[in-house]
This record gives structure tokens, C-alpha cells and sequence, in this order.
């Protein structure tokens, strides 16, 4: 992905194992990338994927806290039909 303009970038070491990086560079190889784009663009998608199941996480925890109302409505309205000699 090119930018107009440069992003200022911090230069870190990664150890890889042979085998990862055997496929990183058949991976980048085949679409024609670099191993920085690749990890970084690997990287990206990890830390979004982990900050989105957070985020599930919390919506869930917080319903199970305090269900919503209407889950309430619903669960009394359960039981009263249940109740109902017909």
C-alpha cells in the first residue's frame, strides 16, 4: 500500500522460526511484497481481530450483568403463557 506521504516507522527484530519464514517468503514471493508489508499487514489484522473480540467480550459480559429489558419482557411473558390452562 503506498502512501503520499511517509510514515514514520520504528525498525524492530523478530525472531522467526525456518519454517514461518519459509512461508512468508513463498507468500510474499508469489504476491510480489515485501516481508515488512507482509508482517505488518499480518500484524494489523491480528490486533484488530484481538481488539474486536474484546469488545464482543464486553458487550456479552455487560448483558450478563443486566440483561435488556425486553429479555425480561420476554421471560414473563414465557410464564405467563405457561400458566394459561388452554
Amino acid at each position: 500500500m503506498a502512501t503520499i506521504w511517509p510514515v514514520p516507522r520504528t525498525q524492530t527484530l523478530v525472531q522467526l522460526t525456518d519454517d514461518l519464514l519459509e512461508r512468508v517468503d513463498r507468500l510474499r514471493a508469489r504476491e510480489g511484497r515485501s516481508r515488512s508489508e507482509l508482517i505488518r499487514e499480518a500484524l494489523e489484522q491480528y490486533l484488530a481481530d484481538h481488539h474486536e473480540a474484546e469488545i464482543d467480550r464486553l458487550i456479552v459480559e455487560a448483558y450478563t450483568r443486566q440483561p435488556p429489558e425486553d429479555a425480561w419482557a420476554d421471560e414473563a411473558a414465557r410464564r405467563m403463557v405457561a400458566t394459561e390452562p388452554w
